[in-house]
């Protein structure tokens, strides 16, 4: 057998062949690549191959995509569905691609929320919301055979960790392969897959890296630590940034140093070829670029990030600037990882790094293949080096001696660490996981949709697949009981919102979803229930209604903040010139200029529905409804993209806008009922695809040109 692709191999007939052909036809291309496989591989590959549950915990390059890999590979061969799941786009759509060039183009699909390209495939790339709400809906029945979940640590994560439960207690039949280099103790979740599945689970664990790793702790300002790095040939270098700004500044700060030769600029020129920077932050993402210097993080457009990593992987780049993103397994390959700090804001305040945070970071250092050693290098607080700076100088100086020196003061809410800190992160074992087990109304909704649709011939019983949901979760008794209660509420809300009918049969009666709703309809906000039941109160008759729809829709959506902080700046200028203009006294304007914020139409009718909503669901934050103007200003304002952001001075932060859009349009099309929807409001959704359609295409465009390629090559 031979080609130098997976699809080659596959048989003419899926399911005419045995495991062992499957194994040794997935052996035979595994050593036509050259690699040697490491004992873990080895073990989870045996495990894979005789249909068992499989945990792989395993550092980060010592292989566990090739697993994956294996475990897809024999759904293919057997004509079977698999999934791979992964916490962000960006890696989803990195595996998309990789499996895309090893299975063929028209064998894999992608599934975001944002994205759909070819999800009938027998092979889907998606995030794990994707997979969960699926499952919730069609649970037992969903055709999936395979799931592959990467990053499983997530299954922790106090907002999104549900989605990673769901699937484990829903779907009995498929088989799991649950991949981190962070896990912990599996024990308990490997128990609960055992009893919701009657199969067995092998746990598979290694701490041997292909590329060991050296720590080194810093007390040189940074970019001296950069150019120390690069000049001892340890690049590319990623420096660990917490905030989008920060990567920004020191990726501009970085273009000082001679980091590249003028060859190697030609060369990253040549790679870039017609790329097309064709948004307000390209022109800055190229002058980086030229200077060895990528930028990575959320706030970028999908297809810099696509180029930054291409960029990578060549081997052209010297300093990538980014944020943590890094620890989420995108593969961005680098030999030196350079933290800044050890401290990151986790919604509420400044707080040191978990030790699973910080060593998926950290893994992410050395280069399977190129380099013997990988280093992972932590900056001491910024104020430290300079106190040190100053102290070394007035040692030294003669002017410096018998004067008082002034310290730097660190910044407000600092939170100190030091090497002793460092060496606690290095080698503590991640933190254990923790079941984030949690009930909404979307969830509610999708699981009584799912009992409408698999009746089994026989009398339905209301609430059968939320009781059963309940039942195998992975919480304790006591919080089950809770859960039980706290869904009979949601019940009763959906009921009161007209989203749920309550039909009459005899001896009772039968729980369904209204009839009237859209097929895509879904309530995967966490708002959802409140924007259905206060679209009640607009009036349709208002010229108005459609924009009011939309700022009540917006009003659920999370805040872009540095969008909402441009605006109000912007607001607060344009006051101050003409409070100036008018002789205004200093202190009246400046008490004036404090009361302005950004935009909030409809305040006053959703404050007070929302206080009365959190009444009757009391777990419901206070602070979760958000007034904006975003999308309903670029609507208003017939704005281009490019247009906005200019307009706020956002070309930094274009991911931020297009994502926040792409949301909007989403929940606009699938969390509004038909009944609601206007010709004024299906102009908006018209409106919005096509601008978002406009602005980054990148996934599809690369996938059509894959397929494109396969067909040529079979035409040849």
């Amino acid at each position: 057998m031979t080609g130098a692709r997976l699809a080659d191999r596959l048989p003419e007939s899926p399911g005419a062949v045995s495991s062992e052909i499957i194994l040794a036809r997935f052996l035979d291309w595994v050593a036509g690549l050259g690699f040697e496989l490491f004992p873990a591989q080895g073990e989870a590959l045996l495990e894979v191959m005789a249909g068992r549950h499989v945990v792989l915990d395993t550092p980060t390059g010592s292989g566990k995509s090739l697993v994956a890999m294996a475990m897809l590979w024999k759904g293919l061969c057997e004509g079977r569905t698999g999934f791979y799941t992964a916490p962000v786009k960006a890696l989803a759509s990195e595996q998309f691609f990789r499996m895309c060039n090893e299975f063929g183009a028209e064998r894999v699909g992608m599934l975001t929320g944002d994205a759909s390209i070819n999800p009938k495939a027998p092979i889907v790339c998606c995030t794990a919301e994707v997979l969960a709400n699926m499952a919730l809906r069609r649970g037992a029945d969903l055709p999936v055979d395979y799931v592959v979940m990467d990053e499983f640590h997530f299954y922790a994560d106090p907002e999104r960790g549900v989605s990673w439960q769901v699937p484990l207690i829903t779907l009995p039949g498929t088989t799991f392969l649950l991949m981190s280099a962070t896990l912990g103790n599996m024990a308990p979740i490997s128990e609960a897959l055992e009893r919701a599945t009657g199969r067995p689970v092998a746990l598979i664990s290694s701490r041997d890296r292909p590329v060991p790793l050296e720590y080194e702790y810093r007390e040189t300002p940074l970019h001296v630590t950069i150019e120390e790095l690069a000049n001892a040939g340890r690049a590319p270098i990623y420096v660990v940034n917490f905030t989008q700004r920060d990567c920004a500044r020191l990726a501009q700060s970085l273009t000082s140093l001679r980091l590249c030769s003028r060859e190697e600029k030609k060369a990253i020129f040549r790679e870039i070829g017609d790329f097309r920077f064709d948004t307000a932050y390209g022109k800055e993402m190229r002058r980086f670029l030229g200077f060895g210097v990528g930028v990575h993080h959320a706030g970028l457009l999908p297809k810099y990030r696509l180029l930054v990593e291409k960029l990578a992987q060549s081997g052209l780049l010297k300093v990538i600037a980014g944020t943590d993103t890094l620890g989420v397994g995108v593969n961005v390959p680098i030999r030196t990882v350079l933290f800044s700090q050890l401290c990151k804001f986790d919604g509420e305040k400044d707080t040191i790094l978990k030790v699973r945070d910080f060593q998926q970071i950290a893994g992410r250092a050395g280069r399977k293949g190129f380099d013997d050693l990988g280093w992972v290098v932590c900056q001491a607080p910024a104020h430290e080096i300079e106190n040190r700076r100053r102290s070394l100088k007035a040692r030294t100086s003669p002017r410096g001696r018998g004067r008082r020196q002034v310290r730097k003061r660190p910044p407000r809410g600092f939170v100190p660490w030091d090497e002793r800190t460092f060496e606690r992160l290095v080698t503590h074992p991640p933190e254990t996981l923790e079941s984030r087990f949690r009930l909404r109304h979307g969830m509610v909704f999708d699981l009584i949709q799912a009992d409408e649709s698999s009746r089994n011939g026989g009398r339905r019983t209301n609430f059968a697949s939320l009781r059963r949901l309940i039942a195998a979760c992975h919480e304790p008794a006591a919080t089950r009981d809770r859960l039980i209660g706290q869904s009979a509420e949601l019940v009763r809300a959906l009921h009161r919102a007209g989203i749920l009918r309550m039909a009459a049969r005899a001896g009772g009666y039968v729980v369904k979803a209204d009839r009237e709703l859209q097929i895509e309809f879904s309530m995967h906000q966490n708002l959802s229930l409140y924007l259905v039941s206060t679209l009640e109160l607009l009036d349709r008759e208002d010229p108005d209604y459609a924009l009011d729809l939309l700022s009540l829709v917006e009003a659920i959506l999370e805040d872009p903040g540095i969008v909402l902080r441009r605006q109000a700046a912007k607001l607060r200028d344009e006051l101050a010139a003409r409070l100036k203009a008018k002789r205004v006294p200093f202190e009246e304007r400046m008490e004036r200029l404090r009361e302005v914020t950004h935009p909030r139409p409809l305040v006053d009718l959703i404050e007070p529905t929302f206080d009365e909503f959190r009444r009757s669901h009391p777990w419901v934050r206070g602070d979760s409804i958000r007034p904006k103007r975003v999308g309903r200003e670029v609507y208003e304002g017939s704005l281009s993209f490019n247009e906005f952001i200019r307009r706020y001075d956002l070309q930094r932060s274009e991911g931020v806008v297009l994502r926040y859009l792409s949301r909007l349009f989403k929940v606009l099309s699938r969390g509004v009922p038909d009944r609601f929807k206007t010709d004024a409001v299906f102009d908006q959704l018209g409106y919005f695809h096509a601008l978002l359609t406009r602005v980054d295409s990148s996934l599809l465009s690369e996938w059509e040109r894959l397929w494109s390629l396969e067909d040529q090559a079979g035409g040849s």
